[in-house]
């Protein structure tokens, strides 16, 4: 419950924060699958992609798909004694690329964010695959409510 808690908190400050009239704000939507063919069972056992909080800027035409967790942003890895989880980039990864040539033009340069809660830790990392930024960081619950404010709109960019 405390990581759906974290989703929700994070979806209803931008909701609330973002609401002028350039953003649009929404939490849970279901992304589809640009399916051009597919077997007779094959809808009954297809995963559903489904988002936790998408922030649409009208004025200047961006998208940002992010993604909360509710763990450490990195884990040790097999070669390194940190890496990202790979599975979280491909799930941002699928996303991102599976939206593209739909009928909104804004799917073509969305940006993923992965926003992770933390105490202490300050992670802020990005890289662009395939024309799609995809950012890691982290938002310091020990810190005052206007500092994670200031986090929360810093990592997508807003003042």
């Amino acid at each position: 419950w405390l990581r759906k808690l974290f989703e929700k908190g994070v979806a209803g400050f931008y909701g609330t924060v973002l609401s002028d009239r350039c953003y649009r704000v929404s939490s849970g939507k279901v992304l589809k699958w640009q399916i051009e063919s597919n077997s007779s069972g094959m809808d009954k056992i297809l995963p559903n992609m489904k988002t936790d909080i998408i922030i649409d800027n009208t004025e200047l035409a961006y998208r940002i798909v992010i993604d909360t967790k509710f763990n450490s942003v990195v884990t040790s890895g097999w070669y390194r004694d940190e890496t990202l989880r790979s599975g979280y980039l491909y799930q941002m990864y699928a996303y991102l690329r599976s939206q593209e040539g739909s009928d909104d033009p804004l799917d073509e340069n969305a940006c993923g964010l992965f926003i992770h809660p933390s105490i202490g830790e300050d992670l802020n990392e990005y890289v662009v695959i395939d024309n799609h930024k995809i950012q890691f960081s982290t938002v310091n619950l020990a810190a005052s409510a206007i500092e994670i404010r200031g986090q929360l709109l810093k990592v997508i960019r807003i003042n």
